[in-house]
């Protein structure tokens, strides 16, 4: 019966800030608590927030009036701002709810993929870029959902905390500068280097799921 628990327990687990106590290690765990019933707690409204602003972070980017490309990296960072605060919140007054432990790594995946895509109708960013980014989310996705089969979790790590951050910051510094800014290529490389890098540790901490099935197999 305890087996059958924290088998539940996992599938409720995929964003491991929201359900760990701050200062825990991240990693490939077995989990033996799960998030409350899903509620509108004050991080839920600000995650649903975060996805409201989306669309309008896509409309200033596309428009044509005067300066919206600014107006665009202002709304994109508060947006991103956020997504630290709801988690903080989560935390720090327990508000964990199933709901939140869904919401927010879509919350996330929505702005930074809707800017990079409005990024690209702009041609601010290669095409290239963002399937690379679009790519590695799909796959650490999959990989998760895995794991959750087996009642493992693979919690985020400090790595992949580094590379949102430097997302965020390649799509505020390509809304900023000017088209001709070269120096925006180091920032996109640098992104680009975190987004793979990230993506090997997670299949490396993941690996032994694929090797128990292929062993059964």
């Amino acid at each position: 019966m305890q087996a059958v628990r924290r088998a539940r327990a996992v599938s409720f687990c995929a964003a491991c800030r929201f359900c760990a106590p701050r200062g825990s290690a991240c990693g490939s765990t077995r989990v033996s608590g799960a998030p409350s019933a899903s509620r509108m707690t004050p991080p839920n409204a600000i995650t649903l927030a975060r996805m409201l602003v989306v669309p309008v972070v896509v409309w200033l980017i596309l428009a044509d009036f005067a300066n919206h490309e600014r107006w665009a990296a202002v709304a994109y960072g508060i947006a991103a701002t956020t997504d630290s605060l709801d988690g903080y919140l989560a935390r720090r007054r327990g508000w964990t709810s199933v709901g939140g432990v869904f919401l927010d790594p879509l919350a996330d995946k929505l702005l930074v993929m809707g800017a990079l895509i409005a990024l690209v109708e702009e041609a601010r960013v290669s095409a290239w870029v963002v399937l690379i980014i679009v790519a590695r989310e799909f796959a650490v996705t999959g990989l998760r959902l895995i794991a959750a089969g087996e009642s493992d979790v693979i919690g985020a790590s400090q790595l992949g905390k580094l590379k949102a951050f430097s997302q965020n910051v390649m799509v505020v510094c390509l809304l900023l500068a000017s088209r001709t800014a070269g120096w925006t290529d180091i920032v996109v490389a640098v992104a680009l280097a975190l987004t793979v890098w990230s993506f090997a540790d997670y299949f490396w901490r993941g690996r032994h799921h694929f090797i128990a099935g292929a062993s059964r197999s």
